[in-house]
């Protein structure tokens, strides 16, 4: 059995928070566990894959023992959410730098145009199970 892609963000970012939010919604084949990359599963996963410690510029998606970043990560997770989100999937055959200037300019403003948190955020009872911790990383060096 294939191990659950796994979706990193940046816990105190609104944008990102509310982006977990819809993915969660609309993840209908559980194909993803989330975490926040400034907490411990998704520091280690960081370190495992050789991410920058203090990167937070990016949502980084986990998949196939390979990460991907920006604009790649966001429309290799739209591929999988249910509605008409995968039709997004062909925009991947844009130039990288094209795609990523667009999503660059998005992460550059996300605070100033959607405001932060003081903490990273809590997942509800019924988000538990798709938040990644320490018991159901696939990841996770025994």
């Amino acid at each position: 059995m294939s191990k659950p892609s796994i979706i990193l963000f940046d816990g105190v970012c609104n944008l990102c928070n509310s982006s977990i939010d819809f993915i969660i919604q609309r993840d209908k084949n559980n194909s993803f566990l989330v975490g926040a990359l400034q907490e411990k599963p998704g520091k280690s996963l960081v370190s495992k894959f050789d991410i920058p410690e203090d990167y937070l510029d990016s949502l980084v998606l986990i998949e196939e023992e390979k990460a991907f970043f920006k604009s790649t990560a966001a429309l290799r997770i739209a591929k999988k959410l249910s509605g008409l989100w995968p039709i997004f999937y062909p925009l991947i055959y844009l130039p990288k730098g094209l795609r990523d200037a667009v999503y660059d300019w998005i992460a550059r403003n996300r605070y100033r145009w959607f405001g932060k948190k003081d903490l990273c955020r809590f997942p509800t009872e019924e988000e538990r199970a798709k938040f990644l911790n320490e018991e159901n990383n696939p990841y996770q060096v025994a």
